[in-house]
């Protein structure tokens, strides 16, 4: 089943919801770090995260797909908000210096096709941050939250896909450790979670949050080429004339 926005309003609006937005900003602006000047595309349901950065930025824009719906964003002045099929964004090529994927590539027919055409729209150099289910945590087996649908990925699955996709992993962090429970006890000790988590590299967290850099050249495997064997020409031995 596919989540449509009311669903993920509704999620961030909840106390669990709250705790998840602060615990995964944490990791996103952790990796993001200044955008001053720069221009920042939000893709997926990614506007929960996007407050700080508008503020900041020379530009954002918040890119939402049809099969979810869209909202008006921000709540005041001029909306940055648009349905936009992610895989052939409404974009010129080298267009945006950063891109932010929440609730995108575990929801999309085609993973390889999306990151591609985030390829195509960052600057060179631009980088990607990205917010994945962990296919090992307890948050992608419950259909709970927004983090429990769609498919969720391992640490090497998403290598694979940013190999092929030609973006290089720069920072990789695991976070949301504390179970997907609605307990005013769990939320309240939801730091102490991530802490314990975090320092004991526990491998059951619920999200990956992955920086990456687009490549600007393809690796071509070099391959040793094989130099041709000069043949000598062959000798006949001619037998001398008989003494006449």
């Amino acid at each position: 089943m596919r989540l449509d926005v009311t669903d993920l309003r509704a999620f961030y609006a909840s106390p669990l919801g709250g705790v998840t937005h602060r615990i995964v900003a944490r990791a996103i602006h952790g990796f993001l770090g200044s955008v001053s000047g720069l221009r920042v595309l939000g893709l997926g349901y990614a506007t929960p995260y996007l407050g700080p950065v508008h503020v900041i930025a020379e530009r954002t824009l918040a890119f939402m797909p049809a099969t979810q719906g869209v909202v008006n964003w921000p709540g005041s002045g001029r909306s940055c908000s648009a349905l936009a099929d992610p895989t052939m964004m409404p974009l010129p090529e080298a267009a945006v210096d950063r891109v932010i994927l929440v609730h995108a590539l575990e929801s999309v027919e085609s993973p390889t096709e999306l990151l591609q055409d985030v390829w195509r729209v960052l600057t060179p150099g631009g980088r990607m941050i990205l917010v994945v289910p962990n296919r090992r945590g307890v948050w992608a087996r419950r259909d709970a939250t927004p983090f429990g649908h769609g498919q969720p990925y391992s640490r090497s699955q998403l290598a694979r896909l940013m190999r092929t996709t030609q973006f290089s992993p720069e920072g990789w962090a695991e976070t949301l450790y504390m179970p997907p429970v609605e307990n005013r006890l769990l939320l309240r000790t939801a730091s102490a979670w991530e802490r314990m988590g975090t320092g004991l590299s526990m491998p059951f967290a619920g999200l990956h949050v992955v920086d990456a850099t687009k490549q600007l050249y393809r690796p071509v495997a070099v391959r040793r080429v094989r130099r041709a064997t000069r043949l000598a020409p062959a000798r006949v031995l001619v037998p001398a004339p008989s003494p006449g």
